[in-house]
């Protein structure tokens, strides 16, 4: 079934929310990386990348504040050079700013063509100093030997999940794109689901199959998974400490084969411990700098692959189709936070991060276990709801305390919240769209001492070892 028409509005497609990169955060790593390059290829489509002699760029705010426990410098110069989230080598991300020597003669090959100098004093810091659009913000600029201003200097805007916005650009990172079933809110949502009789994920899918195609929708959709899966696995053979100082120790491993024994042994339920140990699996992977997808952030990142690994083993008739389901429906709910309110922790807290994937997951779950479209929004309600408030207080300014056990208990929501919205018909006070606004103003009136920038909370109270 198709709509009547052929709709221009700001949809966040399926694989805009869920991009694969690389951790420890999408805000300001995987943003960052993606401004940078965008930077760089700018300079390079429009004749200018043969006369740059240095390279600067200046981080504000709370990406001045956290940057290096998020690895935000490093992030830059490996954009510079060419470097993408989605095809990058980790391993190559990790100390390309750090390692760099503090020597003003110090070469970066831009976009692997034209070498310049760029050095680790030419990223600097500014904290204090918060940009009106975001506060997650940078400035670059391109100079060349001799001259008084910049050959060119941008400012961008890492708008969360990695979505980046140029200074001047009007819209939120998105786009504008033409689907048959355009909805800015859920209870349009749920209007054009009532109307047509699809489901969430038919709604979404039909919009995806409109902007890919219809045979790239589950290619596409199956290589998101794998990657969520393949994080997933990585983290629970992994042993050791996280990097970043803190000595946190790598749990998911050391679970997984406490679960196996019991499993072998037959001692019972043990769903919600394999929840756990799934979202700890990946958030660690993130904390080391892995291979990770944004769903819809990487702070987050693990919640939705938890959930998606309970449905898998613990619900009768699970198949790669209700996968592909659960995906679609949780994307159609991660649209409406990012564009009605935001899945920046620097803009609204840890609620927008943790809440909104807890909420996804939810109304995903909820959907596959064959919820109505209304159970399906009861179930992101509820979830969303016991998020609200939820402070951003990174311990050390790195994604590890309390970011990884939060994920872990999110997913463990999730179930719980799905699980609510299935014994209802859906009906429920407290609408999806009010809970979302809530969550708008929640994160307005929030001090920025709890928005990413380890100024209060436990950032403050844990004493660094």
């Amino acid at each position: 079934m198709r709509g009547a028409g052929q709709t221009t509005t700001t949809y966040v497609s399926t694989f805009d929310l869920f991009s694969i990169g690389v951790g420890p955060s999408s805000s300001h790593t995987v943003g960052p990386m993606r401004a940078a390059r965008a930077f760089a290829l700018g300079l390079e489509r429009d004749g200018l990348l043969d006369r740059v002699d240095r390279v600067t760029c200046t981080l504000y705010g709370s990406l001045g504040a956290t940057g290096l426990g998020h690895g935000t410098p490093d992030a830059v110069v490996a954009g510079l050079a060419g470097a993408a989230p989605e095809t990058c080598d980790p391993d190559a991300v990790r100390g390309a700013w750090s390692r760099r020597p503090d020597d003003d003669d110090a070469p970066l090959v831009l976009l692997g063509v034209r070498p310049a100098r760029v050095p680790r004093s030419a990223v600097a810091l500014a904290p204090r100093t918060r940009l009106p659009r975001h506060p997650n913000a940078l400035t670059l600029a391109a100079w060349r030997d001799g001259d008084v201003l910049p050959l060119r200097e941008e400012t961008w805007y890492s708008v969360g999940g990695g979505f980046v916005v140029r200074e001047g650009d009007a819209d939120d990172g998105a786009g504008a794109s033409a689907v048959p079933y355009p909805f800015a809110t859920a209870a349009e949502l749920l209007a054009t689901c009532a109307r047509t009789g699809l489901p969430v994920d038919g709604v979404a899918r039909h919009n995806e199959a409109a902007l890919h195609g219809e045979d790239a929708v589950d290619e596409r959709l199956d290589a998101v998974w794998d990657a969520m899966a393949g994080c997933v696995e990585a983290g629970l053979h992994a042993d050791g400490t996280l990097p970043g100082g803190l000595g946190v120790v790598r749990r998911a491993a050391r679970v997984r084969r406490h679960l196996e024994e019991r499993d072998a042994a037959g001692a019972g339920d043990t769903s919600t411990e394999w929840l756990h140990a799934w979202a700890l699996a990946v958030n660690e992977e993130n904390a080391s700098g892995g291979r990770v997808v944004t769903a819809p952030t990487n702070g987050a990142a693990g919640i939705l692959p938890a959930v998606g690994h309970y449905y898998l083993r613990f619900v009768p008739g699970a198949s790669r189709d209700g996968l592909r389901r659960f995906l679609l429906t949780a994307a159609a709910l991660g649209g409406l936070f990012k564009r009605n309110a935001s899945i920046s922790g620097a803009e609204g807290g840890c609620q927008a991060e943790v809440g909104s994937a807890c909420a996804m997951a939810a109304g995903a779950l909820c959907a596959v276990l064959g919820g109505s479209p209304a159970q399906v929004e009861n179930a992101a309600e509820i979830a969303m709801e016991h998020h609200l408030g939820l402070t951003c207080d990174p311990v050390g300014g790195l994604v590890q305390v309390p970011c990884i056990e939060r994920n872990a208990i999110a997913a463990s929501t999730a179930v719980s919240a799905a699980r609510l919205a299935m014994h209802g018909d859906g009906t429920h006070v407290v609408s999806l769209d009010t809970v979302v606004e809530t969550m708008r103003q929640t994160g307005l009136d929030m001090s920025v001492k709890y928005k990413e920038t380890s100024e209060g909370g436990l950032a403050v109270n844990v004493v660094e070892c």
